[in-house]
């Protein structure tokens, strides 16, 4: 077996590396000094930079401007997003434009990829329900109005959506099914509401009282909104670890220099022996993370195996060490500095702000642990 990544991934993960190079966590003002937002937009630079090194087309067809590569990919350029926090939505327009081109028809895939891959359009996704608990697709009901469809309810939490232009939306249809809908951000009966999220960003309450779509603006698939929200989990998943692996970094910084009785504390054993914790925290996450990325870039050519978990489970897995983990790292950080690390003007506290955000985003620890329970409950292992 060979675990290394391709010559394309690897070039994508230097791309990544240089577009982020420019990028410092202090460059908008602090959250736990703004009573607001952060700052009213994205960092509308960064996305000009990441359209023009080819990075917000990598997973798409190079029909439509992409450069064809896979989940691995993106969560590789995700990764190095979450190490500088850098304020794009680069993990919601991916996954919903992933989405639109794997399940929606030609007419909206020509009418949408290309302009998301120039940068042009951008996309953003909802999936906390009406309350960040509870199935999200239950928050919206979608219903047939002639050739189109009609669609009334709420989403919590959109990220972006003041600043993106369309937000795909899961529905259900009262049938039992789920769809997705690409829904306007100035659509005749879509009105948000500003919401602030933990790390200080700029959320929106969507509301949608009869927004009409036609047909063309609905992915109907079967199993579209269970594969976005995979997705979307294993994105979330990828920018823990790159925000795990800058906090373990600035540690071992500080540790490493800062002295007590003499002699530097990365030199004490109980400092040692904590980091070497979060160490292996990294390296778990780390694991599982690829493990779920690889099956999700499977997904279209090789069938589940007999007896294996659906990718749910890996995805389930992966969020479970991805939210403890970067909990830990981040909490052990934080009492290795002491009091500096609460100090604004030093950025470890927005990484703990940042880490709070991914820790419960698409689901807590203990929320993926029920669902990986039910699926070993309904899918014993042979």
């Amino acid at each position: 077996m060979d675990f290394t990544f391709t010559e394309e991934q690897q070039a994508a993960v230097e791309a990544a590396k240089a577009v982020f190079s420019s990028v410092t966590p202090d460059s908008v003002p602090s959250p736990a000094l703004t009573a607001g937002a952060v700052a009213e937009d994205f960092d509308r630079a960064l996305w000009r930079k990441l359209a023009e090194s080819d990075l917000l087309g990598l997973s798409l067809d190079p029909q439509y401007g992409g450069s064809g590569l896979d989940a691995l990919a993106l969560c590789l350029v995700l990764r190095e997003c979450g190490r500088v926090l850098a304020r794009v939505p680069l993990l919601e327009s991916s996954a919903a434009a992933l989405a639109v081109q794997r399940y929606g028809g030609a007419e909206l895939r020509a009418a949408v990829l290309p302009r998301t891959a120039e940068g042009e359009l951008v996309l953003t996704t909802a999936s906390s329900g009406r309350t960040g608990h509870g199935p999200a697709e239950l928050a919206v009901q979608a219903r047939r109005s002639g050739d189109g469809w009609v669609l009334d309810g709420a989403q919590t939490a959109v990220p972006w959506a003041h600043g993106a232009e369309q937000v795909l939306i899961p529905a259900h249809t009262g049938e039992g099914r789920t769809i997705l809908a690409l829904v306007p951000r100035d659509h005749d009966g879509v009105a948000l509401e500003e919401q602030i999220s933990t790390s200080g960003e700029r959320l929106a309450e969507m509301r949608l009282d009869g927004v009409r779509l036609a047909d063309r603006e609905v992915l109907e698939a079967d199993g579209a909104w269970e594969w976005l929200r995979d997705l979307l989990t294993t994105g979330t998943c990828a920018l823990a670890l790159g925000l795990g692996s800058a906090v373990l970094d600035l540690t071992s910084s500080y540790v490493s220099e800062r002295e007590q009785f003499g002699f530097p504390l990365a030199s004490f054993q109980a400092v040692a022996v904590q980091t070497a914790d979060r160490y292996i925290d990294l390296r778990a996450m780390e694991a599982t993370l690829w493990q779920a990325a690889w099956r999700l870039s499977l997904a279209e050519e090789r069938p589940t195996a007999s007896g294996a978990l659906p990718i749910a489970g890996d995805v389930a897995v992966a969020k479970i060490w991805a939210a403890e983990g970067v909990r830990r790292v981040v909490q052990t950080a934080q009492h290795l500095h002491g009091g500096f690390g609460a100090v604004t003007d030093y950025p470890l506290h927005r990484y703990h702000a940042w880490g709070k955000q991914l820790e419960l985003s698409l689901g807590s620890a203990a929320a993926h642990e029920e669902a990986l329970g039910e699926l070993l409950a309904a899918h014993p292992l042979g």
